[in-house]
């Protein structure tokens, strides 16, 4: 079994976010592959289904960002589940927009749900996603995260968030190692809207 963690914040206010591309990287999944992320369990919208024949559970904590941790220990204490088949997906601001970036474990960065997830699994030895949203270093932190996205970022992070979809699933099917050589953006490579 698989336990798949978007990190994001509930609401309205903060639905098309940079800080929800976790959120909408869990609802790309689940569109495309059937499965209803509507239950509340664990602090979470949850919903179960199954991803190249794996059983799957895929979470969007309901606790606002800097508590995702809450969610993601009463989900992997609930299932005990290996570490390594928790997967978390978040925004991550010190990679240029559009880059992605897996890893199979990790310090937390300067990512607060990160450090939430790391601190309340009392481990950070799962792979985690991270969708690069770039940073203009002019604007507030906190604004540019919660903020919309610009016009011409929309294109650049469908893409990448359609890549985080693709390789979850070939974390799934194949490997992680396969997942992170075939998706991970290589240094140096500009991402395009063409």
């Amino acid at each position: 079994m698989y336990i798949i963690i978007g990190l994001g914040n509930p609401g309205r206010k903060y639905e098309n976010t940079r800080h929800n591309l976790g959120f909408i990287t869990v609802d790309r999944l689940a569109e495309k592959h059937n499965i209803q992320v509507d239950k509340i369990k664990f602090k979470a919208l949850v919903g179960d289904g199954r991803i190249a024949g794996q059983k799957v559970l895929l979470v969007k904590p309901q606790t606002y960002m800097n508590l995702s941790g809450e969610s993601a220990r009463e989900v992997a204490n609930y299932y005990k589940v290996d570490p390594e088949n928790i997967i978390v997906i978040y925004d991550d601001l010190d990679l240029p927009l559009g880059h992605l970036r897996i890893r199979k474990s990790g310090s937390a960065g300067t990512h607060n749900g990160m450090k939430s997830v790391v601190y309340q699994l009392k481990s950070d030895k799962f792979p985690r996603i991270r969708l690069g949203i770039g940073g203009n270093g002019k604007e507030d932190i906190i604004d540019y995260v919660i903020g919309g996205f610009k016009k011409e970022e929309v294109k650049v992070l469908e893409t990448t968030v359609d890549n985080a979809v693709s390789a979850i699933e070939c974390m799934i099917s194949e490997s992680l190692d396969i997942a992170m050589n075939r998706y991970n953006t290589k240094k140096n490579t500009k991402v395009d809207d063409e």
